[in-house]
Formats: C-alpha cells, structure tokens, sequence
C-alpha cells in the first residue's frame, strides 16, 4: 500500500491510501521493502501541485529498507534510494559519473511512485548499502539533504576554508556537520536567534542574525527556500568565492554584476548527487557520525508530517516508519 496525492489543481492537497500493481521487476531492479522515508520539502512542492501536475503522485525520496528481490545485493540488505532512480547509463553524462545531468533520468517520485509506500522498485544502480554505522532513520534524510549539501562542500570547500550556511533546517543543520567535518570555518546565518545553541552544537563556529561581514566567506550554501540579498551575500564573499543556492525558492535570484565581476565570483545551483557521491557521502557521514536529527511517526501520519514539514516546523526532519 502506498499513500497518493490526488489533487493537482490546489495547496495542500491531502494523502489518500493507494495501492496498485507494479510492473515486472526488470532485470537490472531491486525491490525493497520501505522501513523508513524521509520528508523533503520537494515532497511538499509536488503533493501541492507547486512543481506541475505529477498526478497520481506517491511521494517520498530519502527511503530504506531491506532488499527483497533483485540480483544485485543479498536478500535482506539495507539498502537506501534518494531522489535518482535510473538513468540512460550510457550518455556522456553517465559515462562520466554524473548521472544527476543525463537527458533520461528518472526521478523517485516525480513520474514513479515513490516512498510513502511499503515497497519500491528501482534500477539497481540507484540502491545503495547503507553503513552499518548509522542508523536507519537517520541515514534516510541523507540520501537527498545530506547528498544535497556534500556535493557542493567536496566539490568547493576543503580544510580551512570559510563557509557559510543560510538557513538551519532540513538541509542546514547537514550542511553545518558536514562543512565541520571537512574541517571549514563555519557560519550560520538564520532569523530564528533561538537557534544558536542547536546550530553551534551541530558544528557552527559563528552564528549570525545580520549582514555577514564584507570579504568573509570562500563558499555560501543558501539553504533556505527563499532569494536572499544577493548583493550582501557577494559582498560577503571572498575573491574567487562561490555562492551556491540548494532551496528551491520561487523567486528568481537578483545577481549584481559589480561584485560579480569585480570579485571573480560564482553564483550557482546543486541537485543531489551522482552514484559515486552518495555512496561516499554515506561513507564520510559514517567515519564522522553525522545524522539528520529526526521526529519518526507512523507512516499512517503522513499527512500530518508533510504539514509539520510545510509550516518549516520540522526540527529538523519528519521520518515516517512503516
């Protein structure tokens, strides 16, 4: 049984029980059966209608559970899916390792039924062995917000470089383990003061409620579903700084080109990861102990979890446990 939005046209549209009958599993799937899911608040854009109409739409993207049929792992391994479940495997994207930008993915819950379930079946490519060392409703969150915000990390921060984190929330307060772990200077930017003390605990060195100081920062994440200040946050950066946006905010960002040009700088986006990155996402989380830090209810509240994660209530993920 799966729980599927129906209402396309409307806001908060409402989880309603669904069960269908998948196809044949292919040779190159796996079938798993869903301990745990994840509430990303791409969950909340698709059941609301915000990103199109996907209907009928099971959600849920950051799933483990145990393997019960395919070739590819031993029957009853942990394995996790995220928000990639296949892809072409043979343009030069997937060649490369970068699977995320070939023309032919799929994605988990967008175009397939997704993790709200009590099964899935996904190319094997896309499964991933889940560390002994984390636990199962902690690992769920990074198989999209942890890969989401270690991706750019690896790719523009290292030891010693200064990072900024707008936002400490689902995708945040794993940006601020993960950039402390790499072993970055870390700043957390949020309007919530009271904050502070769970942002530092989750390895902030510096938490800010203002304007971050001129020429500070080597990487910013914007974590946060909003357009910020574009021209503070360029001014914030260092030469050659890049500013990356994660939140998938509704409004465009208004890039000013002095800074932009002056500074050297860079403005862009990350989504996910490819294959290759999360399993060595999952690795790193595992030798550093990082874990989302999760509320887990029952899958049956799936409704009142996806609206606890669409009023930004969650501290700091919603996990539903089958």
């Amino acid at each position: 049984m799966a729980f599927n939005a129906y209402a396309a046209k409307h806001a908060k549209a409402r989880l309603e029980p669904f069960r269908y009958e998948p196809k044949p599993l292919a040779s190159d799937e796996v079938e798993i059966a869903i301990s745990h899911c994840g509430i990303c608040h791409s969950d909340v854009h698709l059941v609301d209608g915000e990103w199109g109409d996907w209907f009928p739409l099971v959600p849920g993207h950051e799933i483990v559970g145990t393997i019960a049929a395919g070739k590819a792992f031993a029957p009853g391994e942990r394995v996790g899916v995220g928000w990639q479940c296949s892809s072409c495997g043979e343009c030069e994207y997937c060649r490369a390792g970068e699977e995320v930008l070939c023309s032919k993915n799929e994605a988990t819950c967008q175009g397939n039924f997704g993790g709200f379930a009590d099964r899935i079946r996904v190319n094997e490519r896309f499964a991933f062995r889940i560390p002994d060392e984390l636990p199962t409703e902690s690992a769920a969150p990074l198989l999209c917000g942890g890969v989401t915000v270690y991706t750019p990390l690896r790719t523009h921060a290292g030891m010693g470089s200064r990072v900024g984190v707008i936002g400490i929330g689902g995708l945040g307060h794993l940006a601020l383990q993960f950039a402390r772990a790499i072993g970055c200077e870390v700043t957390a930017f949020s309007r919530v003061a009271d904050k502070e003390p769970e942002a530092r605990g989750f390895g902030a060195h510096h938490f800010l409620t203002g304007d971050p100081a001129r020429g500070s920062l080597d990487l910013i994440l914007n974590t946060a579903h909003a357009s910020p200040d574009m021209e503070t946050y360029l001014r914030a950066l260092r030469p050659k700084g890049v500013f990356c946006q994660l939140g998938a905010s509704p409004l465009p960002l208004v890039v000013p080109a002095t800074p932009l040009i002056t500074g050297s700088l860079s403005v862009r986006g990350s989504a996910i990861g490819s294959p290759s990155i999360i399993r060595e996402m999952l690795a790193f989380a595992a030798r550093h102990g990082i874990a989302a830090t999760t509320r887990v209810v029952p899958m049956r509240e799936a409704n009142e979890a996806l609206d606890t994660t669409r009023r930004n209530l969650a501290r700091y993920r919603m996990v539903l446990a089958n």
